[in-house]
């Protein structure tokens, strides 16, 4: 398992919380996702072998930018 945290500046309500974690189920071999409102972040754990570049486009098809 992989466990990756991404700053997400613009998460702020339950609609964001609910848009990224539905994008980020829809790759396979994500086992979790946890959005934090207040720190801003986004924890996903995957298989190993997952792309850090497809979870990243998965936050960004939801409609949300990854701090850099």
């Amino acid at each position: 398992m992989v466990t990756r945290v991404y700053t997400v500046p613009d998460v702020s309500c339950q609609h964001c919380v609910r848009a990224i974690t539905e994008e980020l189920r829809k790759i396979a071999g994500v086992q979790a996702v946890e959005v934090d409102l207040t720190s801003k972040t986004v924890r996903v754990v995957t298989e190993d072998g997952v792309p850090e570049e497809l979870v990243r486009r998965g936050i960004e098809a939801a409609g949300y930018s990854i701090a850099a």
